[in-house]
């Protein structure tokens, strides 16, 4: 018989595909392709929108940042390159309606800009908070103030009002809408205020000791850019203290860090769906294999050569494999416009459009995924012997070789984790799936030797007997199910653990009570006033702290400088004031890593460990800090874990001491304020002296962004539930034949229908505690693990998670069983024996 293997591929695949065959294996990879494709069109098209959008997020092309007015040098030479030049100055100011008006006052951001602002993007104001914004590329005339909506509601002024700065009156010109270069700095959630430059010296805001925030952007062809910033950097980097040279991550870390985030979780539930998926195609493919077994042995009869049927195979999964790829491409290109949609407000609608690797990237690894855990089985076919059609017992399959299995894994390793967002993201998955894999091998193994020894035949009932002979018949199917059966189960466990834990720990950084006003510059004299005024005003629950401005200029009796330090935020650190405090008790907010809290103790300090390891800190060292022209010695003897998105008071140094001698400090607060109409005025009125910071819509913000995200991520959890029930389903029938034909010859010797369904029923429900009992204990730990290391968070398991999850496993095992196998007991015996021997 002669007959071409392209041919030859066509007519199995056709026939393949009407008798069904091959749909577990294309649902698997299309479900794999779908959600790795989805999380990797929304990355693209997020990046190039952040690439696209930096220089307008910067306000210029590049940004000299400085707390004093940069050298004259930086613009010389800017300017000396061909580049535009604009200067801006931002400082944290009270601002007040008048009198007559009320006179109630709020803290703002102030920031003064010139002519040529800003060099990219658009400002957009309006001229009323109802009606539609516009672009504009002027700047607020002398005597006027453009201002946020917020700023007009929080004093009861409108546009054409007068508003109060310092020694100045200027007229609310227009309303501030859109401000490109405006960052997400901690004075920055306070109103912003533009004024022309012209007007600042006025205001008399000024002083020596404000702390000012000066600005200059850039702008120019590419190469004199790229120039100007690696001059910068080298003037930087050689002794120009108080300079940064700002990129799209220093202007605005807050997006890209939520982001990132974001795009961690989308990748962790899209590596689970691929994870899944692998085993589904290893498993269908293998019970694909098992059917064609008797068909192959028939073409070797008629000739065919060894060759020609394995080329034939290959060629049949390859346009299956990309089949389903392109399958799984179109819906992911598709379901990424959800997530788009998910994340509005987080994310512009009007990113670019996406580019084709994610679509090659998902072409290559539904290709690979068939081709590592699917080929293999049926590539054996070519090797089934004639002497199959007359001998059955020869010819069946064997385990894969190890070869050919570690390459085939290690190539969809290698591109898991090349599509994961995060490299200790994709080690753990892969590598916890890998590891999870070996270890639900090795205890079911030894689950199916004991559990032969623990069920006494003599007095044991009988449908357990034989439930009990029919596990431990096929050790191998049995370790085979229950590992495929684990790892289903683990990925489910592990996004149900994710969802109830992992984010229910994230929003625990900004819980309902969290504080939403931050009080500083309280004078020492009025500290108890102001704590019985936030008394007798509702607030019974608050940070307060003695805050003291201090800069480290020695360790170990050594002076410091930032050209002791190459990484930069070491360089800024030194470079720049800590905030520090004291407290006789360790705030209960802190945790003690290393070291012992001592309260009371003189000469010790305590520090916060990223500082320490940024500075290169450790138990023991001796640090002296300059506070207002007095040096002060002190020793680390603990550091501490600090949440700074806790929104509590957090210091980067503490003294462990209720009171420090001869040092000047204010007080700060923090505390969530009642809902009492005019409480920010009233306190402002009381103490015109303080800075009372409003974070209520930053706190806002932070929720809703972390509603939207949990949104996404159960969206795509639909994938991954799929996969999840595929493999259970695969898992569940991949011995339905051979069950048939046991169930057969029960019944042909006298057992009942019900006895063999009492039968069935124990052998799933059995394997499923098992799956689900060793599933939930390695899920419990990846989770740990990936709590730890990827997303941060503290984390501690459950002890109810192994119970329910061995119950869940059985009545999921119990179901998949239920729909896979429900005709094995309703086929005649006679048509199953005589199947079983054609």
């Amino acid at each position: 018989m002669k007959l071409s293997f392209f041919a030859l591929g066509w007519r199995t695949l056709w026939r393949d595909v009407r008798s069904g065959e091959l749909r577990l294996l294309i649902l698997a990879v299309t479900l794999a392709v779908a959600a790795l494709t989805a999380v990797g069109f929304f990355a693209d098209r997020l990046q190039g929108g952040l690439q696209r959008d930096a220089r307008q997020l910067l306000g210029g092309d590049a940004v000299i940042s400085s707390d004093n007015k940069p050298p004259a040098a930086f613009e010389e030479r800017a300017r000396a390159l061909g580049l535009q030049v604009v200067h801006t100055l931002g400082f944290p100011t009270m601002a007040r309606a008048s009198d007559t008006q009320g006179g109630a006052a709020k803290l703002v951001a102030l920031k003064t800009v010139e002519a040529g602002y800003p060099l990219r993007g658009t400002l957009r104001i309006s001229q009323s908070p109802d009606t539609p914004d516009t672009p504009t590329r002027d700047i607020p005339a002398p005597g006027q103030a453009w201002v946020d909506a917020a700023l007009l509601d929080a004093i009861g002024i409108q546009v054409g009002d007068t508003l109060l700065l310092g020694d100045s009156q200027l007229k609310v010109g227009s309303i501030l809408v859109t401000e490109p270069d405006r960052g997400g700095g901690f004075m920055n959630f306070a109103p912003r205020v533009m004024v022309n430059e012209a007007d600042i010296a006025a205001t008399g805001l000024i002083q020596p000791a404000s702390r000012l925030s000066y600005r200059m952007a850039v702008a120019g062809p590419e190469a004199a850019v790229k120039t100007y910033v690696e001059w910068a950097d080298d003037q930087v980097k050689n002794g120009v203290r108080g300079v940064r040279v700002e990129s799209l991550e220093s202007g605005s870390p807050e997006m890209s860090q939520t982001l990132d985030r974001a795009n961690k979780f989308l990748s962790l539930v899209a590596l689970l769906a691929a994870l899944l998926s692998a085993v589904a195609v290893a498993l269908a493919a293998r019970a694909f294999a098992a059917n064609h077994l008797d068909d192959c042995a028939m073409l070797r009869v008629l000739g065919l050569s060894q060759r020609t049927i394995a080329s034939a195979y290959a060629f049949e999964f390859a346009l299956v494999g990309l089949f389903a790829s392109l399958l799984g491409v179109a819906v992911g290109f598709g379901v990424h416009y959800l997530f788009v949609a998910l994340l509005a407000g987080l994310v512009s609608a009007t990113l670019p459009a996406a580019s084709i690797w994610p679509a090659l990237l998902g072409i290559g690894m539904g290709l690979t995924l068939l081709m590592a855990f699917g080929l293999p089985p049926v590539l054996q076919l070519a090797q089934v012997p004639a002497l199959r059609v007359i001998r059955r017992d020869v010819g069946n399959l064997r385990p894969a070789s190890l070869s050919v299995l570690a390459i085939g894994v290690a190539g969809f390793a290698a591109l898991l984790l090349t599509v994961s967002s995060d490299l200790t993201l994709g080690l753990i998955a892969v590598g916890g799936f890998a590891g999870a894999v070996l270890v639900f091998a090795g205890l079911g193994w030894l689950a199916v030797k004991l559990l032969r020894k623990a069920v006494n035949e003599s007095t044991a009932p009988r449908w357990l007997v034989l439930a009990t002979r029919q596990i431990s018949a096929r050790p191998m199917y049995t370790v085979v199910q229950v590992s495929a059966l684990s790892v289903g189960l683990l990925a489910l466990v592990l996004l149900v653990l994710l969802r109830t834990d992992l984010i229910a720990s994230w929003r625990k950084a900004t819980p309902p009570d969290a504080p939403n006003r931050f009080v500083i510059n309280v004078m020492p004299e009025q500290s108890d006033a102001f704590q019985k005024a936030l008394v007798d005003k509702g607030v019974t629950k608050f940070d307060w702290f003695p805050m003291i401005r201090g800069r480290l200029v020695a360790v170990n009796d050594k002076a410091v400088s930032p050209d002791d330090y190459t990484e930069d935020r070491a360089k800024r650190l030194v470079d720049r004031e800590f905030n520090i405090s004291h407290s006789a008790k360790n705030p209960q907010h802190n945790l003690i890593v290393d070291g012992r809290w001592t309260e009371e103790e003189a000469g010790a300090i305590s520090v916060e460990e990223g500082i320490a390891k940024a500075l290169n800190l450790k138990l023991g060292d001796t640090l002296r800090f300059d506070v207002g022209g007095v040096q002060t010695e002190a020793k680390i003897t603990s550091l501490r874990k600090v949440d700074w998105g806790s929104m509590r008071a957090n210091f980067f140094v503490m003294f462990p001491v209720s009171t420090l001698k001869d040092v000047p400090s204010t007080y700060m607060g923090a505390f969530k304020a009642p809902e009492t109409k005019g409480f920010d005025n009233s306190l402002v009125r009381e103490f015109p002296n303080i800075t009372n910071v409003d974070m209520s819509s930053t706190i806002n913000q932070v929720q809703r962004v972390l509603d939207q995200v949990i949104r996404a991520v159960e969206f795509l959890f639909g994938f991954t539930l799929a996969a999840g029930l595929v493999v259970l389903f695969a898992a569940v029938t991949a011995t339905r034949e051979d069950r048939a034909r046991e169930f057969a010859i029960m019944r042909a010797v006298g057992a009942g229908s019900s006895l063999l369904r009492q039968v069935q029923r124990t052998e799933l429900a059995g394997v499923g505690l098992l799956a689900g009992f060793l599933a939930s204990i390695v899920a419990a730990a990846v989770g740990w693990a990936l709590a730890r290391f990827v997303f941060e968070f503290d984390w501690t398991v459950q002890l109810w998670v192994p119970l329910v999850g061995a119950l869940a496993g059985a009545v999921l095992a119990l179901a998949a069983g239920w729909w896979g196998l429900r005709d094995v007991l309703r086929r005649p015996v006679v048509e199953t024996l005589r199947r079983a021997g054609s």
